[in-house]
């Protein structure tokens, strides 16, 4: 076993957070060497960097009974006691009730709506002018999740579908606040207005879960769970903006990947196969996360990659560096959806976008399901391209990943029926 590289520096002056949180990806990049494993001090913790596959797997798969979540999260002060913040059995537990709402008959279900979501919501995207990609993706994850988990459909009910969508963009923004509470005439805190809007949005969700016997809400109701509050705050989980805002961060990336016409043939080939649409999204995961990775605890004195990591201290994988790992991809910067079907066939598990081993995202195939009808719509019906042109792209990657100046797109319509017989829709 070898000491950890770098410095956890000392108590709240080596505290490293706002430089990790502002530039994460330069952050890494300025202390990792050739073990791609590091140490710094965050959140006044010290802390573990993990950049390699290697280190995430064993932290994510081998050893993940040992590197817990932290009790003190701000996850567990707004959703409370869920799948993703309970640890041990009880998380295990959790996810057993939970798997056949996202997998099987359950899961070939949701796709009918998906599809429908997709055509209202995408029909209108030449207007011939250039329209804000993430935007519009944003607004179309948040159809898609109220629509799957709550019943509520901008159509039927526009008025509880806006209430409901400002709600958990304003519970959102108090996630990624500061967690003081604080209210005084005329001013309230980030983290006081999003605790009011968790208190509506709950309202909501139980009087859908006595009233609405149908869909996801209705089947929620039957599972096996620990406690009466288990079913809402799980359901205050699903519809949280961060779902739309992650699957709006890849369609972006994938419509950025894609865009104008020195990408025509890879277009082409996306629409007539569908293992090589899968390829392009999973190279877009690869190189454009949704999420910078995730933070666990030492419960336990242990190693990672031959690293010692003492008992308490913090680990971060950092999703950004593990996918650019040299030792398993090769070119890890390059834009490369062959690579799946040759040097990385099968080999999809090592990505860490949603998280990977017993604590992935639960998730993980219904967004997956809808990244390939949603794009499989996109290729069917337009071509796109960067407009104007000299945009600056640069991503910024916290809260979700996404360039920093939100991307305009001009998409053009396409004939449909000169589309060749075989293409993937």
């Amino acid at each position: 076993m070898s000491k950890l590289p770098g410095n956890a520096g000392v108590t709240v002056l080596g505290d490293k957070s706002l430089e990790f949180y502002r530039d994460p990806v330069t952050f890494y990049r300025q202390r990792m060497d050739a073990h791609r494993v590091f140490q710094s001090r965050v959140l006044n913790r010290p802390t573990v960097f993990v950049c390699s596959v290697r280190g995430a797997r064993e932290l994510l798969y081998e050893k993940s009974s040992i590197f817990l979540k932290d009790p003190t999260d701000l996850m567990t002060n707004m959703y409370g006691d869920t799948i993703v913040t309970t640890n041990g059995e009880e998380a295990s537990l959790l996810r057993l009730s939970f798997s056949s709402l996202f997998t099987g008959s359950s899961l070939e279900s949701m796709k009918e709506h998906i599809t429908g979501v997709c055509e209202r919501h995408l029909k209108n995207l030449s207007s011939g002018q250039p329209e804000c990609a993430y935007s519009v993706f944003k607004s179309l994850g948040t159809e898609l999740v109220l629509g799957l988990f709550l019943n509520v459909r901008p159509e039927e009910q526009p008025e509880l579908y806006e209430e409901i969508s400002q709600l958990c963009t304003l519970h959102w923004h108090g996630l990624i606040s500061a967690p003081v509470s604080v209210k005084v005439p005329m001013w309230s805190s980030g983290f006081s207005i999003a605790l009011d809007a968790r208190q509506k949005l709950m309202a909501i969700i139980k009087d859908k879960l006595q009233n609405d016997k149908v869909g996801f809400v209705g089947a929620l109701g039957s599972l096996p769970l620990p406690d009466s509050s288990s079913a809402s705050q799980h359901l205050l989980l699903f519809i949280s903006a961060l779902i739309p805002k992650a699957l709006a961060s890849l369609l972006t990336s994938f419509t950025l990947a894609l865009s104008g016409n020195e990408q025509e043939e890879i277009r082409r080939k996306a629409l007539r196969d569908c293992d090589y649409l899968h390829s392009a999204l999973l190279e877009v995961q690869r190189l454009w996360p949704p999420f910078i990775g995730g933070r666990r605890i030492a419960s336990e004195d242990c190693t990672i990659a031959g690293f010692q990591v003492p008992k308490n201290y913090g680990a971060i994988y950092i999703s950004h560096a593990v996918h650019r790992d040299p030792e398993v991809f090769e070119q890890p910067d390059s834009f490369l959806p062959e690579r799946w079907s040759g040097r990385n066939a099968g080999q999809e598990h090592l990505l860490c976008s949603f998280g990977n081993g017993p604590r992935s995202c639960i998730g993980a195939k219904l967004a997956d399901v809808f990244l390939k009808g949603t794009c499989t719509y996109l290729l069917k019906h337009y071509k796109w391209c960067v407009d104007p042109p000299s945009q600056d792209l640069q991503y910024k990657w916290l809260p979700v990943s996404r360039p920093a100046n939100r991307p305009s797109l001009l998409f053009s319509r396409l004939d449909v029926s000169k589309l060749p017989d075989d293409s993937a829709a």
